[in-house]
């Protein structure tokens, strides 16, 4: 088991990006057919990025799936290997360095006289500890810690690890980087623009990041009683600006944080789309409930996952009803002059855009019309729209709000421990009938089951 292990440690990160990569793609054969040079460069490259994406995601996915005693070892010799103390957090490739916020955000807050005191004697707190973490981990690394001292650290690891006694934070932090159009995301997250308990600054982006995160945030909070990302008051950061023209947002894990691009002559305002930040947010969610292979069908239900609760953060906001939705992802993305209304629709997959440039939207609402392919993964973004159909129509079914019944359930199947790595629409779809049941009753059994069955998912 060690050997695979190590195998999936070697590509541990992974982004999503908001722009599926056959659109992505689509763009780029426009701009060689119609000879824009500039074009076609900034879609090539950042097509050749989504490629690399989905392999980090794959990667990251199929290290999660592994047993817990596979994680250990293989995160074991990577420290090993890395000069690095034994991590003792093994849900999580050792790489990633998770609720560590940068030393000098922390110094900003402590320091800033535009905050309020609370905030800044939170993060003077925190700033303490991150530095008696430090300490800590160099003196170990020096050699300079005596058996003892050793064996106390590594008892109080553990028991972090495990849950017990694990300092978990009163509070956590937004903050907005400006990434000053780099595509180095070494330099990332770039230089500090906004962080938690300022006031709005004259860069429209950098606002629209800070509180549209903060939205989404709540929304797990109030909803679902879920803190930050990790249920553990994981701190949030958010770069702006990123590249020259770059027409996409993604969440980055290896620096846990959402990247955002500006756009370009089709695609834009990715800040500005809650949904699409409520997307991005949620796939890392998905790694601390139900982690689904990024490949197939799990890979199309980890998609699902995030326009599921993407599109109920954005109808949280809009204190709209589910019959009175539009259901639309991605809804002000596209450029005025596109021929298309969105990213995708969850209550009408194909229908989103029928443009020149675009081409017209592949995502089929049927499971009859399911091929298996190579591309994309196995067409993780194109048949999401299978799935994504049967819990619109079960949030119509049961009437009032999303979140309220539809949307307890795909929270609660994610959370129940029943959906295996590399599960298929059936399987998944069973979940949901018997939490549904248990949620709601016969009837509620009842609506998630027909749902399903409309789209041709059934035994």
């Amino acid at each position: 088991m060690l050997s695979v292990g190590r195998s999936a440690l070697k590509m541990t990160k992974h982004k999503c990006c908001a722009v599926p990569p056959y659109l992505v793609e689509a763009i780029a054969a426009h701009a060689a057919k119609t000879s824009n040079t500039q074009l076609r460069a900034s879609y090539d490259a950042c097509s050749s990025h989504c490629d690399k994406i989905r392999e980090k995601r794959v990667a990251r996915f199929d290290y999660l799936s592994l047993p817990r005693g596979a994680r250990r070892a293989a995160a074991r010799q990577a420290a090993l290997e890395a000069g690095r103390p034994d991590p003792t957090d093994y849900d999580q490739p050792p790489s990633t360095k998770k609720s560590i916020v940068p030393i000098d955000l922390l110094r900003h807050i402590s320091e800033s006289d535009k905050v309020d005191e609370n905030t800044r004697a939170c993060a003077k707190r925190d700033l303490d500890h991150l530095h008696q973490l430090h300490a800590r981990v160099e003196t170990m690394q020096q050699g300079e810690a005596s058996q003892a001292k050793i064996q106390s650290i590594a008892g109080d690891e553990a028991a972090a690890a495990s849950g017990r006694g694990k300092r978990k934070p009163e509070s956590f932090y937004r903050a907005v980087y400006n990434a000053n159009n780099t595509t180095d995301e070494d330099k990332l997250p770039g230089e500090i623009a906004r962080v938690e308990g300022h006031t709005a600054v004259k860069d429209n982006a950098v606002n629209e990041a800070y509180d549209n995160c903060g939205k989404v945030l709540k929304f797990y909070k109030d909803i679902f009683n879920w803190n930050s990302i990790d249920n553990n008051n994981m701190h949030v950061i958010s770069s702006v600006h990123f590249g020259e023209q770059y027409g996409n947002a993604f969440w980055d894990p290896d620096k846990e944080q959402m990247v955002y691009g500006d756009g370009d002559n089709f695609l834009h305002n990715f800040t500005g789309c809650i949904d699409v930040i409520g997307h991005e947010m949620t796939h890392a969610v998905t790694e601390y409930t139900s982690p689904l292979n990024y490949q197939g069908q799990p890979g199309a239900l980890n998609e699902h996952v995030s326009d599921v609760f993407g599109i109920m953060v954005k109808q949280f906001v809009e204190n709209e009803k589910a019959a009175d939705a539009d259901w639309l992802i991605g809804e002000g993305c596209l450029l005025p002059g596109i021929k298309g209304v969105a990213l995708r629709s969850m209550k009408a997959p194909g229908t989103a855009y029928d443009d020149e440039a675009l081409g017209k939207d592949p995502q089929p609402d049927n499971f009859k019309d399911y091929r298996p392919t190579t591309s994309d993964n196995g067409g993780v973004h194109l048949f999401s729209g299978i799935p994504n159909k049967a819990f619109y129509l079960s949030s119509v079914a049961f009437g009032g709000c999303s979140w309220e019944k539809a949307g307890k359930i795909w929270w609660e199947t994610m959370r129940s421990g029943q959906i295996a790595p590399r599960s298929t629409f059936l399987q998944f779809a069973d979940v949901t009938i018997s939490k549904a049941e248990e949620l709601f009753g016969a009837d509620g059994k009842k609506i998630v089951k027909d749902a399903w069955a409309q789209v041709g998912v059934s035994h």
